[in-house]
């Protein structure tokens, strides 16, 4: 059984964000990626209430702007997704979680050291250039049962 239920259109638009986001990661990269816009959709918590699909995840308005840089600029976000990225996008929609993602609702690249802490949720590790977060303890339940 799927983590959510999705369309070929959430395929999509997965893709279309892991590519955008971390191509340049690799396949692991981009999955995990794709764990955190599945993570937000069934959290159901914090700054993630009340999102139903994954559209409504990937284009969720935070503070005017889009949740994802990618989206904001939309140069890359708007290129095709191909077949490699459709086929990650079912396995992350399907069943695939790893850390630092498993639990992770955030990510950035901060060209730095990650720092233990955005906004005040807790770094779970990272990936190459992403820094992955978590929710702090006792404040999203839904994360760690979706």
């Amino acid at each position: 059984m799927a983590r959510v239920a999705y369309t070929e259109n959430d395929v999509n638009l997965v893709a279309r964000m892991m590519r955008a986001e971390a191509e340049g990661e690799g396949q692991l990269g981009m999955l995990m990626v794709g764990n955190v816009i599945v993570n937000r959709l069934v959290a159901n918590c914090l700054d993630f209430r009340d999102l139903r699909s994954i559209y409504d995840v990937i284009f969720q308005i935070q503070g005017g702007n889009y949740s994802f840089e990618a989206v904001q600029k939309g140069n890359v976000f708007y290129n095709r997704a191909r077949g490699v990225e459709k086929r990650l996008a079912k396995r992350v929609l399907d069943s695939w979680r790893e850390h630092p993602s498993r639990f992770a609702l955030w990510y950035f690249n901060p060209y730095a050291p990650c720092p233990p802490t955005w906004y005040g949720q807790p770094f779970t590790g990272q990936y190459k250039l992403h820094c992955f977060y978590e929710p702090a303890a006792n404040t999203c339940e839904g994360v760690y049962m979706g």
